[in-house]
């Protein structure tokens, strides 16, 4: 049951939403709209959301948008290996810093589908949080669908949470 006195955290993997949105809807994730849904008139304490940085120019802005919705963001470079592999994993940054503030949250957001996250939420049921989590169904691992107290479905109103897809202009060109 939510509260008004309750105080929230939020700490969102971007990654595994940006690629969830982009795979199921072709589409990218309204973060303003899942803030406000995932504070849902509670105390907001922190909101971070959890990005790699790739050096692609629509970044900045991107960046920029989430600031402007309540979010800190962390970044993180992305690893790229002599034989070609990318890495880029925010699983660890994202538990540390959820058990670090635990202590000043009576609730933990986490928004993210990734089954990896399982143990974390246990823990902190098991050291008397109130753990939700919100993701496309979908793509959300059933484990932490199930471990969750609260799951929140973003596919079942994919609308509020993904961007309407921007119309591309039409270049008209003058018969000579």
């Amino acid at each position: 049951m939510k509260h008004p006195y309750q105080r929230v955290g939020v700490f969102v993997d971007v990654q595994n939403l940006y690629y969830s949105a982009r795979a199921l809807y072709g589409s990218k994730v309204n973060f303003s709209s899942l803030l406000e849904d995932a504070v849902s008139e509670r105390q907001l304490i922190r909101a971070i959301a959890y990005v790699v940085k790739t050096d692609l120019e629509e970044e900045k802005a991107f960046f920029e948008a989430l600031l402007r919705a309540g979010f800190q963001v962390r970044t993180k470079d992305l690893q790229i290996f002599p034989d070609g592999t990318r890495k880029a994993n925010w699983d660890v940054g994202i538990a540390m810093d959820i058990i670090k503030m635990a202590p000043k949250l009576d609730v933990i957001v986490l928004v993210s589908g990734d089954g990896d996250f399982v143990d974390l939420i246990q823990y902190l049921k098991n050291h008397g949080h109130l753990v939700e989590v919100m993701a496309f169904g979908r793509s959300t691992s059933n484990k932490l669908k199930e471990e969750a107290e609260l799951f929140y479905d973003l596919d079942l109103n994919p609308e509020r949470y993904l961007l309407p897809e921007k119309k591309k202009k039409k270049i008209l060109k003058k018969n000579p």
